[in-house]
């Protein structure tokens, strides 16, 4: 009797987590970029994931993504971008300096990435949440410490990709909820743009040097 009424109270508590995870919910659209949102049990700050189809292969999205100190001519608000450390083709570290606008002051974090592919699928995943230490805290700067990013590359035929990019982050400090969830909503129109850009701009290049 014992065993049965843990089990019901194991299931019960694990509908109950599963119901209480909000919906994504289509938050903007622009072109081809699709932006989604979801709540957060416990922050008022939202989960966003963009989408949008790219003319690129995943080797040359993984290029960009891997190319650490080019990340500022594509990520929005990003300043600066510079390897810290690289374990592996598929493992490396990384400083991030965020640009706000005034008054604000800029934010800066950690990442470390971790590539994983899936054979039989061919999807790819690169996964780059904040983490603490590596470099000491700056004057000026807020460190983040809770972020989560990860971009999933799905191959579609005809030299074109999927692309997702979820994020999930605190920026620390005092920043009103409604503007961290306003700038981050814009942020994936921008960024989507600048990568197109960049990856058209390699892809020229390469065909040149050949």
């Amino acid at each position: 009797m014992i065993r049965i009424i843990l089990t019901l109270l194991i299931l019960n508590l694990s509908l109950t987590a599963v119901l209480g995870q909000a919906e994504w919910v289509l938050a903007a659209s622009r072109g081809d970029v699709r932006i989604y949102s979801r709540t957060v049990a416990g922050s008022r700050i939202k989960v966003l994931r963009a989408a949008c189809t790219m003319q690129a292969t995943t080797a040359e999205v993984l290029s960009l993504l891997k190319d650490i100190p080019a990340t500022g001519k594509w990520m929005c608000h990003t300043k600066r971008c510079e390897l810290i450390r690289k374990i592996s083709e598929d493992e490396l570290y990384y400083y991030t300096e965020v640009s706000l606008p005034w008054p604000l002051d800029n934010r800066d974090f950690v990442s470390h990435m971790t590539i994983t592919r899936d054979l039989s699928s061919q999807v790819v995943t690169v996964n780059s949440p904040a983490v603490p230490g590596h470099i000491p805290a700056k004057k000026g700067l807020v460190r983040i410490t809770q972020s989560e990013s990860k971009w999933t590359i799905t191959p579609v035929g005809n030299a074109k990709v999927k692309l997702e990019y979820m994020l999930r982050v605190d920026p620390g400090g005092f920043i009103p909820a409604h503007i961290v969830n306003y700038f981050a909503l814009q942020a994936p129109f921008e960024t989507f743009d600048k990568m197109k850009t960049e990856l058209l701009s390699r892809r020229a290049l390469n065909a040149a040097d050949k």
